[in-house]
């Protein structure tokens, strides 16, 4: 069955960071779904769970601006997918942050973040696709990877 063209082109302009992370998937996947480790590496989140239908929030500041983040938990496979809606509060716009874990051997796990729709948000510079892309290589390969990676005592 082939998808639909929408589908195709929805991907084409997706955001797509991908990082294999020298640590096991368990790791990763606690790293991105507990609140008090998304809050080490993530944004300040009040409360969130990898549960279907769960929502959170969180703000953040940039350029004095502030951007109010409004997220939705959509899908969760234990250790291998979690899917959440990202918009922001009063401006037009949907989109869908997707993180695919993939085991590589006992302790690397190639980690893959797909956000799509980012076209439905407003055409101004703080949107650009270069910024999420910027933003998420940051978070993904940079941000999380030492969470993940560093020594713990």
């Amino acid at each position: 069955m082939k998808p639909a063209m929408t589908t195709k082109t929805e991907l084409a302009d997706a955001v797509v960071v991908e990082r294999t992370l020298n640590a096991p998937v368990a790791k990763v996947w606690q790293a991105l779904t507990d609140v008090d480790q998304m809050r080490q590496w993530y944004f300040d989140l009040k409360e969130f769970r990898p549960e279907v239908g769960f929502e959170f929030e969180f703000v953040v500041e940039h350029e004095g601006n502030s951007y109010h983040h409004l997220c939705k938990v959509t899908e969760v496979v234990p250790q291998k997918k979690i899917a959440y809606t990202w918009r922001y509060k009063g401006e037009p716009g949907d989109s869908l942050v997707t993180c695919e874990l993939f085991g590589e051997g006992e302790e690397k796990t190639r980690l893959r973040l797909t956000h799509q729709g980012i076209e439905s948000f407003p055409k101004t510079p703080a949107y650009a696709r270069k910024n999420f892309e910027a933003g998420w290589t940051a978070i993904i390969g940079s941000e999380l990877k030492r969470f993940v990676e560093g020594e713990k005592a």
